[in-house]
């Protein structure tokens, strides 16, 4: 289980740009995102760093 801290999401459509970024990463991933916390809970056996990429990617700071 990866737990991250998103930082910049505002509204349910950063949700869904935070949840496709994951699933673009790992189709299979099962993925919690909490807008009120920031937090992003992902289920998958690819690495942390490879979700925190894709986040940044799509427009979001990711905490360390």
């Amino acid at each position: 289980m990866i737990e991250l801290t998103v930082t910049g999401m505002t509204c349910g459509g950063c949700v869904k740009s935070v949840e496709k970024a994951v699933k673009r990463t790992d189709e299979t991933a099962a993925v919690t995102v909490d807008l009120a916390s920031g937090s992003v809970t992902i289920d998958s056996s690819k690495p942390a760093e490879a979700f925190k990429s894709a986040i940044e990617a799509a427009g979001y700071e990711v905490a360390a």
